[in-house]
């Protein structure tokens, strides 16, 4: 009975386990019908038209971005060089001459084409192409290939060096009724905001990518170079950019052009791939170039002529303006349009011609593209006061910024034996202000620092000329005790200084001394 017994719950007890196994392999499948079984077809619907909605605006977008071929006479040796892994100069210093070029004629004597590769965007029906100045320096021919295969020699209208500018260039193409985008508002670019970019990376052709705007107002140095951009306020996005992309399109769900992309940032100049931080120059940024070159031949930038500093937490703490903003006015060139409108060092600008300032970078660069003798309101903190000035903007020219140098408005001995905060300092002499380039200026001269004191670390070094202590003007050495002794229980002082390359800085001074 008994064996009986465990033979029946035996056979049922298996039962159950191959049951309850066949049951536990089919719920993952389950649970995953189940999910998909959710979505309804008005679901599968919305998505079908976002899908063709991307299709579209791109399709509509993709004519008006054009393949650009340069073509350039360069020397053999230049031309040799561009595919060399190795630095030529420090792999001869090294290994000495390459055994295939000991017995090579001069190079210089022989001159070859080499061809380059970018993108641009048409703009206009009447056949006006913005690109990257980079992409067409120094070319003897371009030519410009639509999406349809048809190519047009291209004239250059006009450009925008990166060092001194935008890196902008327009050209010209005698066509009719050419496809052009129409401009977005890149001020109104919301980070997050999809994006997508069109251009030839690598020479393939309208190729597309897409991706959002991770950041904006990104700034770009070229990592091996001490050169760069000189107004950058990139729009940075994680769409694919890859050479050969500079010049083209990047545009926003409405099929408005927003940006010229123009750089990728990469781990190492040995991998210079997408790693999904590419820049490109806002379109407001671009369309202010590109009309001044068209109407003027040049690109004229607005001049304020004040030197500016970034405000860090401790600068806002010590100006009392709560949380870092605004550009931090460092000097005032005399008799420059900041000057004569009552701008004075110290003055915090908020706003300028009713755009919010975010910090100095944002200040200059919307200086730059405010129209030439145009009269603004400035807003300032001034001492914690807000006042307003009306400036009319001057012209940015090389003589105005070499007049800068050594020019700064401010209204009107011996060695100081005794250190404060690891610095001594002295009077200004003739001999001091010829060997520091402090000639027509006022303060007192830092003759030594001490290693690893407070003022070494706030970044005072021999030669710097200190011009004002917690706002107060400082022109000799009795002004100089005068002000440290009455700041001697502060935590933290605000010093004025010029260096001796003649850019201005406030120094926030952290005061070990007062905690003891």
């Amino acid at each position: 009975m008994l064996r009986i017994f465990s033979s029946k719950w035996g056979v049922a007890l298996a039962l159950f386990l191959i049951f309850a196994i066949a049951i536990s392999t089919k719920v993952e499948f389950f649970a995953t019908n189940t999910a998909v079984g959710q979505a309804t077809d008005d679901d599968f619907a919305y998505l079908e038209r976002a899908n063709r909605a991307f299709i579209e605006v791109i399709n509509a977008a993709k004519p008006a971005v054009v393949q650009i071929t340069t073509r350039r006479l360069v020397s053999g040796r230049n031309s040799q060089r561009q595919f060399d892994f190795f630095d030529e100069d420090l792999f001869r210093y090294w290994f000495g001459e390459p055994r295939n070029r000991r017995n090579q004629i001069d190079p210089e004597a022989e001159r070859e084409i080499q061809e380059g590769l970018g993108s641009g965007v048409i703009v206009s029906e009447g056949g006006y192409v913005l690109t990257n100045n980079h992409v067409i320096d120094g070319a003897e021919e371009i030519t410009v290939m639509l999406q349809n295969g048809r190519e047009y020699e291209a004239e250059v209208v006009g450009k925008d060096p990166g060092n001194q500018g935008t890196d902008i260039a327009v050209l010209k193409i005698a066509g009719k009724d050419l496809p052009a985008l129409e401009f977005g508002n890149s001020d109104s670019l919301k980070v997050g905001e999809w994006v997508v970019a069109i251009g030839s990376p690598f020479g393939y052709a309208q190729s597309v990518t897409r991706g959002i705007v991770s950041a904006k107002g990104r700034s770009w140095r070229t990592p091996n170079r001490a050169s760069k951009i000189a107004y950058a306020d990139f729009i940075q996005t994680d769409a694919a950019i890859n050479r050969g992309n500079s010049g083209g399109a990047l545009i926003n769900i409405h099929g408005q052009l927003v940006g010229i992309n123009t750089a990728i940032v990469t781990t190492s100049g040995l991998s210079p791939g997408n790693v999904g931080v590419g820049l490109a120059i806002p379109i407001n940024l671009a369309n202010h170039v590109m009309r001044s070159l068209i109407e003027k031949g040049e690109v004229e930038r607005g001049w304020l002529g004040v030197g500016l500093q970034e405000i860090n937490h401790d600068i806002a703490e010590e100006l009392g303006i709560g949380e870092p903003r605004g550009a931090l006015v460092a000097n005032v060139g005399v008799g420059m349009p900041g000057d004569d409108a009552g701008l004075r060092k110290g003055d915090v600008i908020v706003e300028f011609d009713n755009v919010q300032i975010r910090n100095g970078k944002h200040l200059r660069d919307t200086v730059a593209t405010t129209e030439v003798g145009k009269t603004v309101e400035v807003q300032v903190i001034r001492q914690g006061k807000e006042r307003t000035l009306r400036v009319q903007l001057g012209k940015r020219t090389e003589d105005a910024i070499a007049a800068m140098d050594g020019s700064s408005r401010y209204v009107p001995g011996g060695l100081d034996e005794e250190a404060f905060a690891g610095l001594r300092v002295s009077e200004l002499t003739d001999e001091l202000a010829a060997a520091y380039r402090h000639k027509g200026e006022k303060g007192v001269i830092v003759v030594n620092v001490e290693r690893r004191s407070p003022a070494a670390k706030a970044g005072i070094r021999k030669g710097d000329l200190i011009q004002e202590i917690d706002w107060e003007e400082v022109v000799t050495v009795a002004d100089y005790r005068t002000h440290v002794k009455a700041v001697t229980d502060k935590p933290k002082i605000v010093m004025h200084v010029r260096h001796s390359n003649g850019t201005h800085e406030f120094i926030v001074l952290k005061n070990i001394a007062s905690r003891q």
